[in-house]
């Protein structure tokens, strides 16, 4: 057993980070580790934070890994944003723990899984602690692509990119860490385009399965302007429901935690004012992690949907590639049929744009939409 076990398809990656564990003379105080969605980048800046405090560099089975792993070690801190942001202040405050000594370990480790989500002024507070850094004290930063991260941060850390795991990757892991069917493991490692995360809740999930088959269906539909605005509509009700059905358990469970700890009686009909301003923290909280989230999973509807037309397009083309969407040939050769090759890119264009704007918040249906009228099968008549 290893910590590295769960860092899938990512040989070189864990050849250079369990060296730098190793070897003194190839450790740096910082690391940029990149890579697309799901291809495991807080796995293995966490494998990577447990091998540095492990007595024997990431047995996987001692406390030093675990609770490594876990973010419950003295000198590992774990950032993981569920916010829209990394705020400055929260950077002033990691910088301020850098400066400290380990206090059980080798190391003192901050890993920040979402460093592309950075404030201007929070990256400019981290580049401080970048320039000067402080002895035993190591900073791995997280991020989907090196354009992601201000160049004066990048330049100061040792790049390492990851790859997009292999769909028999993905499903191994599925099947050995979850005891996955090996048939449900690769379909859902296939239709998560090999993201490890999203692959599990497929795999486990049956109304993401059904949620998923509504959005690979949709293509078809698209036949005029109406058919548009209700296809943006579904898009966006499916999303709603996956968001409202992760976070509402989640939300009540935060908030009778917090009244347990202050002491409050959760029944009661007014709080005391201390009560009522901690709540309030905490409902702006939800709300910024809820808004996060919605986009997450409407931007995840549109990674599905754009298979559909990668798939026509595979289709087309004659290309002997493997089908992200192989239990719905019958819809992919229909979608291929019915678009040109420069309409289906089109028609990709036009999803990519959409998922950009959402990202530059636009409102989500509102993008949708747009994206959808574009997205219309043309008549016969038209191609």
């Amino acid at each position: 057993m290893s910590v590295w076990d769960e860092v899938v398809g990512q040989s070189q990656t864990v050849r250079t980070l369990s060296h730098a564990a190793t070897h003194p003379d190839a450790m740096t105080h910082a690391w940029l580790l990149t890579g697309p969605p799901g291809s495991g980048r807080s796995t293995a800046a966490r494998a990577f934070a447990a091998a540095l405090q492990c007595p024997n560099h990431g047995c996987g089975t001692c406390r030093e890994c675990r609770t490594a792993v876990e973010g419950t070690h003295a000198d590992v801190r774990i950032v993981a944003t569920e916010g829209l942001s990394i705020k400055v202040e929260d950077t002033r405050a990691l910088v301020q723990e850098a400066g400290l000594r380990p206090s059980v370990g080798a190391w003192r480790v901050i890993v920040i899984e979402d460093a592309d989500r950075l404030t201007e002024r929070a990256a400019d507070a981290l580049l401080k602690a970048l320039e000067e850094p402080t002895p035993r004290t190591v900073w791995i930063l997280c991020a989907p692509s090196l354009e992601d991260v201000i160049v004066t941060i990048r330049s100061r850390c040792r790049h390492v990119r990851l790859r997009t795991p292999p769909v028999a990757a993905v499903a191994e892991l599925l099947t050995r860490r979850d005891g996955i069917p090996e048939p449900m493991a690769r379909y859902a490692a296939r239709s998560a385009q090999c993201h490890v995360g999203k692959a599990r809740r497929l795999a486990r999930d049956e109304g993401a399965r059904n949620r998923r088959h509504e959005i690979i269906s949709l293509p078809l539909r698209i036949r005029g302007v109406g058919d548009a605005v209700g296809a943006a509509a579904d898009l966006a009700s499916i999303a709603d429901a996956e968001a409202g059905a992760s976070s509402s358990s989640r939300d009540a469970a935060e908030r009778t935690r917090l009244l347990e700890t202050l002491g409050a009686d959760p029944e009661a009909r007014t709080q005391p004012p201390h009560v009522r301003a901690q709540l309030a923290a905490l409902e702006k909280e939800q709300k910024a992690r809820a808004t996060r989230f919605g986009r997450d999973v409407v931007d995840r509807s549109l990674i599905d949907l754009l298979s559909m037309y990668r798939d026509a397009l595979v289709v087309r083309a004659g290309a002997t590639v493997e089908l992200v969407n192989a239990e719905a040939l019958d819809q992919v050769r229909a979608l291929a049929a019915a678009m040109s090759a420069e309409r289906l890119l089109a028609c990709m264009d036009a999803v990519g744009e959409a998922r950009e704007r959402i990202n530059l918040n636009v409102p989500p249906l509102l993008a949708l939409e747009a994206m959808a009228v574009s997205l219309q099968v043309p008549t016969p008549s038209s191609r």
